[in-house]
């Protein structure tokens, strides 16, 4: 039988959403925080619909289907590493890896501790710290040296497990920023920023049977490989270039949350 017939279990197509478009990103409020964090220019959000039902344990074989999309191709965009503009993918994928991201949290109590410990004021504040580096990143903050700073007493506040939770990951992109991300003094900037993008990119559904709200998505944190190396989400890798895959099963979507470390647009 060949691949593709009914009753195979045929290559993924899929096909561009122009239309879908990410409010989170495009509020007037969003944008001009990272054009504070040094984002703006920098992040896209793009949707694609794909044709079969999604098999988690088929994931390399659905992403490896994607990169060699005839409609992926052309509307996929990334940034350029020498020209600083946005590219379509003009090479071809010879290999993929896809991490599964854990996304299992329903609300932004999550953050709470931030509070509970003393690392956020109760008004919101964030609290100060001395200056120290965590290569390339300047931490001035007890956040920051929450987020990056391992053997500081405070990293156990959230558990490896935590850290791997999509939510987290999201939140801490937008705290660390690009080359030139001027740091927020409160907390409420980066909460509700990701609290936007995260409820726009995953879909919950309630659970016929129990009532209770569940998430329905799956994410993937994707890398792709030419014959010469890494070529997507960069040919540079860093901390803060990414791309995760989000994919609903129900609506047979696929969201494509993509990030490139650079100085962001300014005016």
């Amino acid at each position: 039988m060949a691949a593709g017939e009914p009753g195979d279990l045929g290559v993924y197509s899929f096909r561009f959403l122009p239309q879908k478009t990410f409010q989170s990103l495009s509020t007037p409020q969003t944008t001009s925080r990272l054009r504070q964090w040094s984002m703006l220019g920098r992040i896209e959000a793009q949707a694609f619909g794909f044709d079969q039902t999604f098999q988690t344990y088929r994931k390399d074989d659905f992403i490896m289907a994607f990169f060699k999309d005839p409609n992926v191709i052309p509307n996929l965009k990334l940034l350029s590493e020498s020209s600083g503009e946005w590219i379509t993918l003009g090479t071809e994928v010879k290999k993929i890896e896809a991490i599964n991201v854990p996304c299992t949290q329903l609300s932004m109590s999550f953050f709470n501790r931030l509070y509970d410990e003393a690392i956020v004021r109760d008004n919101g504040y964030i609290v100060k710290c001395l200056d120290s580096f965590c290569d390339p990143f300047l931490i001035s903050d007890e956040l920051r040296k929450v987020l990056l700073v391992e053997d500081s007493e405070k990293y156990e506040v959230f558990s490896q497990p935590d850290r791997e939770e999509f939510l987290f990951c999201l939140f801490k992109h937008l705290c660390l920023g690009g080359a030139l991300c001027q740091y927020e003094d409160v907390i409420s900037p980066y909460l509700e920023t990701t609290k936007l993008i995260y409820k726009d990119l995953v879909s919950v559904r309630k659970n016929p049977q129990t009532k209770k709200i569940q998430i329905t998505s799956s994410i993937f944190k994707v890398t792709a490989y030419d014959s010469v190396g890494v070529c997507y989400p960069s040919t540079k890798s860093h901390e803060q270039t990414f791309s995760y895959f989000i994919v609903d099963p129900f609506k047979r979507h696929v969201h494509v949350l993509y990030h490139c470390y650079g100085m962001g647009e300014v005016s």
